[in-house]
């Protein structure tokens, strides 16, 4: 969706984000009326209706006519079948071309890690597997470690080193077998 298509539908859903506007909608939808009909209709005064059916006709969903001195609206139907074609989930997805895949991984390991020193085990089991994944990349994949080896690359990057190797192990990042350890996801 480009830029101007958004700026259109965030303005539409916010102009529709009244109940008043949605309520002046409900009664054009059957009729064309005036303002002071509105107004009395909704139990609302002239200029309050008059402003809102300024917002709505800004965004083009009613329209005005000049009978002598009134000014009758109706509403303009096509506007919310172009809105439609705005919100099929083809077009919403394309919202998030612009946004990195990775921006949550990178925000949790900027959140927990200090250069290279994890400063604490996350307690989410979410943020923890983001951290155990980065730690498990510190292990070359069809590489076997001894135990006493991966004690002490973890130890780099955190003094727990045996909880964060049940974690490896747990999440299936790593395998053991025979005190030997080896990554088994890239």
């Amino acid at each position: 969706m480009h830029q101007e298509e958004n700026h259109i539908l965030v303005q539409f859903l916010k102009v529709l984000a009244d109940e008043s506007r949605l309520r002046i909608l409900g009664l054009l939808v059957n009729q064309e009326a005036n303002v002071e009909e509105l107004a009395a209709y909704l139990n609302l005064k002239p200029p309050t209706v008059s402003h809102h059916l300024n917002r709505l006709r800004e965004l083009g969903i009613v329209e005005m006519r000049i009978d002598g001195n009134v000014h009758f609206y109706r509403f303009l139907s096509d506007s919310l079948t172009n809105v439609h074609l705005m919100l099929t989930p083809e077009k919403l997805s394309q919202m998030t071309e612009d946004i990195q895949e990775d921006a949550w991984e990178r925000k949790v390991l900027r959140d927990f890690l200090s250069g290279e020193e994890l400063k604490e085990i996350p307690a989410s089991r979410k943020k923890r597997l983001i951290v155990l994944t980065w730690l498990a990349g510190k292990f070359d994949m069809g590489t076997r470690y001894a135990e006493s080896e991966v004690n002490e690359r973890i130890k780099r990057h955190h003094p727990d080193f045996s909880t964060l190797k049940r974690e490896l192990v747990g999440h299936q990042l790593m395998e053991r077998k025979n005190n030997v350890y080896w990554r088994l996801k890239s």
